[in-house]
């Protein structure tokens, strides 16, 4: 007997023998999986009985069974007649954790035997299947594990829950301190956060410096674009790695513009991947696709992505045409870029517009968003970028926060940062700034001052906290 055939001979008579192995394997494994018809059958029955009997079958009920399933041929059924006269006579123990990890490791072997073989024949074109779903194959076949939680114990497993209180929670900073302050240290992997902010304020400038920013800190990202071109991105972030303003790049000569880009690759071991899909076309399958490309052909995986923006995604469950409203469309996408962030474990930044009404306005609300107010239902965290007239003269933008899971929103809800627009730069303000922000609202609510004189002392006019 070969040693393919004995580990699934083993498998079969724990199957049989054991109630608890059954019970924690069987949601595991397929009958594809074992090699030769007549244990294929066997596992068939079993797992039919199992799933409608909520135990393990008798040795007689087993071979009741066989001899009812007028579709086995008869070669087969002689054969497994064989194997299960075997398993019943053999009553020697087998350790159960090594089973166990066994049989995980064969389910694992043999996904991975079948996904390439499924594979060789698309290549073939004996296969209905494209060449696209060749990575989906294999990505599932090496994602096979025997998941045995089925829930958190309040009562017993309070240990394993104090070492999560007391275990840093793994994040991407920002290189901005109040968003640090307001996020308790950055984003956590398998988030969505949303960039709230009226046309022309700065939700690209914003996107394109973070993902400037986390290259600079060493880390991965990608930067997936549907308004503007691959050049039009990579360009706004040349202006605030390179720190030359965006209209001197066409400028530089090709020997300085080289000298540059050789230096800053020697301060960061990250890289940034910028990806355009035309408007409206593309869904998280097709970033998913990306993602798994990126893997296979680049060694890459993100550490942070960027999706500019999030309004003119498409949703890859509501098909075109098919009639959905904005409500249910927008949210649909920002449940499945969340689900993205999810699988592949990291923080996905996003933008969305606001609405008309909030487009001119100083207090932002999250009623402001536009098309859906699904997605601030979604959305882990979520802020909004307010600029004025007399905002752009200091080259500032107030942050209001609008939801928070990471911390209390309420506290510094209101912040201004700086912004250096021909580097495409973000940056600290003084601390002056944010208390003349505070002293202003305080301000807006006095009731001493005349409301006609409110906020007149402040360079942030009217703003309300």
């Amino acid at each position: 007997m070969t040693e393919q055939r004995r580990i699934e001979t083993t498998i079969l008579k724990n199957l049989v023998q054991s109630e608890e192995f059954a019970r924690k394997t069987i949601p595991f494994v397929k009958d594809e999986y074992f090699t030769e018809p007549d244990e294929r059958i066997i596992f068939q029955e079993v797992k039919a009985y199992f799933e409608k009997y909520t135990n393990i079958p008798t040795a007689e009920a087993l071979l009741i069974n066989l001899d009812n399933n007028s579709k086995i041929p008869e070669t087969v059924l002689k054969n497994a007649k064989t194997v299960c006269s075997n398993i019943q006579k053999d009553k020697e123990e087998t350790p159960q954790k090594w089973l166990i990890d066994e049989t995980e490791q064969w389910c694992k072997d043999r996904a991975i035997y079948i996904a390439v073989m499924e594979s060789i024949e698309v290549i073939d074109k004996t296969s209905k299947r494209s060449t696209g779903e060749i990575p989906e194959l294999l990505k599932d076949a090496l994602a096979i594990s025997f998941d045995t939680h089925i829930g958190h114990d309040v009562l017993e497993d309070s240990d394993a829950r104090w070492e999560f209180y007391n275990t840093e929670e793994e994040k991407i900073p920002f290189d901005l301190e109040y968003f640090n302050k307001v996020t308790k240290g950055g984003l956590p992997n398998k988030t969505l956060n949303i960039c709230l902010a009226g046309t022309g304020v700065g939700k690209s400038l914003f996107m394109c410096h973070m993902a400037s920013s986390h290259l600079m800190m060493n880390k991965n990202v990608l930067y997936i674009t549907l308004e503007m071109s691959e050049e039009k991105i990579a360009e706004r972030i040349d202006a605030n790695i390179l720190n030359v303003p965006i209209q001197d790049l066409a400028g530089l000569n090709k020997s300085m513009y080289g000298k540059k880009v050789e230096k800053l690759k020697g301060k960061t071991t990250g890289k940034l991947i910028i990806k355009e899909y035309p408007t409206a076309a593309a869904h998280v399958g097709h970033f998913r696709h990306l993602l798994q490309e990126l893997e296979i052909k680049k060694d890459f995986k993100p550490d942070m992505i960027f999706i500019d923006y999030l309004n003119i995604c498409a949703s890859h469950r509501i098909k075109p045409g098919a009639g959905a409203n904005s409500y249910t469309l927008v949210k649909s996408i920002a449940e499945e870029l969340r689900g993205l962030a999810v699988e592949f474990d990291v923080p996905i930044m996003s933008a969305t517009q606001t609405t008309r009404s909030g487009y001119g306005s100083t207090d932002v609300e999250l009623t402001d968003t536009s098309e859906s107010f699904g997605l601030p239902a979604t959305a882990d965290f979520m802020f909004a970028l307010i600029s004025s007239e007399e905002l752009e003269e200091l080259d500032q933008m107030v942050v209001k926060q609008l939801k928070n899971r990471y911390n209390d929103p309420t506290v510094f809800k209101r912040f201004v940062i700086g912004v250096d627009r021909s580097r495409m730069k973000l940056y600290d303000c003084e601390q002056e700034a944010q208390e003349e922000l505070i002293e202003n609202a305080e301000s807006s609510y006095d009731d001493s001052i005349p409301v006609a004189d409110r906020g007149r002392s402040s360079k942030f006019g009217d703003f309300k906290m």
